[in-house]
């Protein structure tokens, strides 16, 4: 696609499906074959958050992320600390430029030692703009099969228009809901939120859904389950955050 067509794509993409699909097969036209997109809000001085809770895209292998994400090699990820740092885009130049100049950490280095061990050594960071101290998001852009020059290249004639195209995808993603793993809600889990979010009582929201009290609070109990949180407050919170309240039916 086109820049215009893929900026019109995005704008009308109704899942997070179609536009990650649609994403990866832009950007492997430029030669970034693997992305991986990673988002929080529930960053804090010492933490990310809780990584269930983290919004994960990616079209690596299970291997690879199982290795780099549930293995927690991400945390000590040389363009993750820059992201978290930074705005804007950055080559994955600076890893050599770090190993050369021996500022590498002994955990940084496994972390590049494992990437090596993929073939994912050749690409770009790209960190969004944050709208809160608690949120953070970032895509990293790999190519398999170029060099770290050759996608230097690329970047220098294209780079304008693929920051673009992932910035607009990111700004898409926040609008869409997405399941996390073990946190999604089921339909009357869901609408007992929302009748709460509506500042209804139980005894309003068990008329309103034809239950009676008790079926409501236990819907309640499994939605702040499923979400990890201790009050109904927090969970229709972060329901919100994840864009599973208030959804549309297909």
């Amino acid at each position: 696609m086109t820049l215009g067509e893929y900026l019109n794509f995005v704008s009308y993409a109704k899942t997070l499906e179609e536009l990650w699909d649609a994403h990866c097969r832009q950007m492997g036209g430029f030669g970034f074959d693997r992305l991986l997109y990673g988002y929080t809000q529930y960053r804090t001085k010492t933490s990310l958050g809780d990584p269930e809770d983290f919004v994960i895209l990616s079209n690596h292998c299970k291997e690879y992320l199982d290795g780099f994400l549930a293995g927690g090699l991400y945390f000590h990820a040389p363009m993750l600390k820059w992201a978290l740092q930074n705005e804007g885009a950055a080559s994955w130049r600076m890893i050599n430029d770090l190993k050369a100049d021996g500022a590498m950490t002994p955990e940084e280095r496994r972390v590049v030692d494992f990437n090596a061990s993929k073939n994912i050594t050749a690409g770009y960071t790209v960190s969004f703009n944050s709208v809160s101290l608690r949120s953070k998001g970032a895509i990293s852009l790999a190519a398999r099969e170029l060099t770290q020059d050759e996608v230097d290249a690329v970047w220098a004639k294209h780079g304008h228009d693929i920051l673009l195209m992932n910035n607009m995808a990111h700004l898409k993603i926040l609008t869409l809901p997405y399941n996390a793993p073990n946190r999604a809600l089921t339909k009357r889990q869901r609408e007992a939120l929302e009748w709460v979010g509506d500042g209804k009582t139980t005894q309003d929201i068990a008329l309103l859904m034809g239950l009676t009290s008790a079926t409501v609070e236990k819907h309640l109990r499994l939605a702040r389950e499923a979400l990890s949180v201790e009050t109904t407050a927090q969970a229709v919170l972060k329901a919100s955050l994840q864009n599973q309240m208030f959804v549309m039916e297909a």
